[in-house]
Parts: structure tokens; sequence; C-alpha cells
């Protein structure tokens, strides 16, 4: 049964530290840049989202040399315990929280989630080493769906299931892989094109069955059509993953110190457009699958800085704003060329979140814990980890 947790909003500072961990830039903050081939002598300096008024939204670091032939990971900045009542223009929302998941393991450190359009189940992945986590409504203890670093995957971040029963699922070191949840087998793999570095984030699918996938790195989409996977599939299992959009010139400036952008997307009504947003400027762009135009979203009421996992149903989005443990809601014009924060709500219980899904009025929403031992610093998580119901958004 559900414990529910009626709370008024707070925001969390956050400070930057050092520790070790498994990188998480994203999500927020995912696991490090990825790189064809070794970068001797040097990591490459990652950044994590921050708050402060005199910098962007990202506070970078840079963690100790190595040399990155294995995916490693680096440590981004730790959350500070204070707490401030939220001020915002928008309306205050009252949510309620409860507890509708627990995740199995002491170091989960869960980042995606998503929800299978027939059986209801939903499925978690795990940042810290790739497992992903199937639960059952009415069952309150997730099951192991795939282990800890199954198929070479070190994480598992953005997950959809699409309406064939199959279960995508992204490695910021590697790409996309692609499962059959029902007999767990892997189906196809589409890795990352070139020798520059990368860091694939999370993916949607638009109901013609393609996938678009977001690269925080190079700050582009990559896309793979049911023409593609299927290829894949005939060809042994193996595939390269195609730019579709590119925003490298299109995104507002940012400082060296900063190299992550994009994060979440999500698609609009019947997959007419994607949004896609830029959690360095705060800004969210409206993308078209089929002229590829990109132009940004205007934007009423407030901005998307620290923004992570999105979510659409008809003409309203949610979203997750990682670090300062908050969700909003907004309402999209007819072609998503505007959209007006309604509501936004701050909470230190939502522990970190990293992404949502709306079920039957509900948001599932991913308590990551990244500031209790994870990429956030030091300390110790309450076990287990788990996955949030929150109405009244």
């Amino acid at each position: 049964m559900f414990v529910d947790i009626s709370t008024t909003g707070v925001s969390i500072a956050v400070a930057a530290c050092h520790h070790r961990f498994p990188p998480a830039p994203f999500r927020l903050w995912r696991h490090t840049i990825s790189r064809s081939h070794p970068l001797p002598g040097r990591r490459i300096a990652l950044a994590a989202l921050a708050v402060a008024t005199t910098a962007t939204a990202l506070t970078a670091f840079t963690a100790p040399p190595a040399t990155p032939a294995q995916p490693t990971h680096s440590a981004p900045p730790a959350q500070a315990a204070q707490a401030t009542q939220a001020a915002h223009p928008a309306h205050a929302a009252q949510l309620r929280i409860s507890t509708a998941y627990e995740l199995p393991g002491d170091r989960v450190y869960p980042e995606g989630i998503a929800a299978d359009p027939h059986s209801g189940r939903l499925y978690a992945g795990s940042y810290a080493n790739g497992a992903v986590y199937r639960m059952t409504p009415g069952h309150r203890a997730a099951e192991t769906f795939l282990p800890a670093g199954a198929d070479g995957r070190h994480t598992a971040n953005g997950l959809k299931v699409d309406r064939a029963g199959r279960l995508w699922v992204t490695d910021s070191t590697k790409g996309v892989f692609v499962y059959d949840t029902r007999s767990r087998r892997l189906l196809a793999r589409f890795d990352t094109p070139g020798d520059d570095p990368f860091f694939i984030n999370d993916l949607v699918l638009t109901p013609d069955g393609t996938a678009y996938v977001t690269d925080s790195v190079r700050n582009v989409v990559y896309r793979v059509t049911p023409a593609q996977l299927a290829r894949a599939q005939a060809e042994g299992g193996r595939g390269r993953l195609a730019t579709r959009f590119d925003l490298s010139g299109v995104l507002s400036p940012r400082p060296d110190d900063a190299p992550y952008a994009l994060n979440g997307i999500a698609a609009g009504p019947g997959g007419r457009y994607l949004l896609t947003v830029d959690m360095t400027s705060g800004g969210l762009y409206r993308l078209d699958p089929v002229t590829g135009t990109v132009s940004r979203v205007q934007l009423h009421g407030a901005d998307l800085r620290n923004g992570d996992g999105l979510e659409t149903v008809g003409n309203r989005l949610w979203a997750v704003h990682n670090k300062d443990n908050a969700l909003s809601r907004w309402r999209l014009s007819h072609d998503g060329t505007e959209a007006r924060q309604e509501a936004r709500a701050s909470d230190h219980r939502l522990q970190v979140p990293t992404t949502l899904v709306r079920e039957r009025g509900t948001l599932f929403v991913v308590r990551s814990q990244f500031d209790k031992g994870g990429p956030m610093g030091p300390g110790t998580p309450r076990t287990p980890f788990t996955i949030a119901a929150v109405r009244g958004l």
C-alpha cells in the first residue's frame, strides 16, 4: 500500500565536490564522456549541473587522469542539505508523494524509467551498473530484469518500451540496446559512430516506431527507424546510430567547462514534433521529424534550467529539474512552438529526481539519491532505492 506524504515545496541548493564514483553528468549527471579511442594522459573533463546564479546551470569539475579504454566514471558535485522556500511565478503545487516500488540492491542509483503500453509494467535502469529492473502494479518489490553488465553495458540511462514489446536502453558509453521483454533476449545494438567524444543520453519513441536519441556532448539527435532496426537484426544484430538533427550551432553559447547541453527528449501529439531540453541554458527546442528543422520554443513564466527527463501527454509537458528537486508542468501550444508553465513544486523527498513517466494519472518519478554516496557526493543512501508515485501536479 502507498503511504501518502503531503508536503509544501522546497528547493535544494547544490555545492560542488569530488567523490569516487562512476560519472553521471546527465540525467542528472550521467557517465563519463565516451570516446572511440583512448585519450592518453588525461580524462575528459566532466560537468555536473549547477544552480549558481553567477554561472551556468552546470558546475564543471575535472577528474584525475585516467585512460578511458574501459569506461570510467567521475564524480559530480555534492548536493547541500539546506532547503529554502521555493518562490516561483507559477502555481506552487502541493505534491502528494508515496513510495510505489522498491528496487533490489544497496548501490542501485536508478536513472531511467519506462512504461510498457500493453502490460502496464514499469522498467527502471541503474546508472551505477547497467542493471534493469521490472515493476508490476500491485507488487511493491521490483525484480531484476537484466543483470548488471548485461551484454557489456555499463549504464542504463534512457529507457522506453515500444508497442511491439521491445525495451530500448541507452548506455552513455556505447549506444542503444534493444531487448525483447518476453524472452529478455538482445535483439539489436546500435553503436555511436565516429571518434569524437560523445555521451548517449535519453530517447523517445514516436507512434511510427522510430527512436530518437540525444547525445549531450555532440548535441545531436540520432534516429533509428523501424527499417534500420529490421536491417540490424538481419545483419547480425549490429547497427550504427545515424544523426537526424544537429543542434550544435543552434544552442545558446556556454562556457568551455560546461560541455553538456541536450538532455531529455519527448514527442508532441502524434509524433508531429519532438521537444528536447538544453539543461545548461534552460532552453527548449522543437524538432520537426519530417523537415529536419530545429527551432527554439518560446517559454512563458520560467525556463527549464537543470531540465532532465521530459514527459508529454497531449498538449501537456512535465519536466524534472534534477538538482532543484523539482517538477514542473507546462501547457504547449497546438503546434509546439510555445510553452507556458502552469505549476511547479520542489520537495527534498524527491531525492534528486532524474526522470518520470505518467501512467493512470500518476507521475512515477525516479529517486536517484545521487547525493548519498553516489556521483554527487559522499554519504549513505536510504535503502531500498525507490520509485515515487507523485500526485498533485
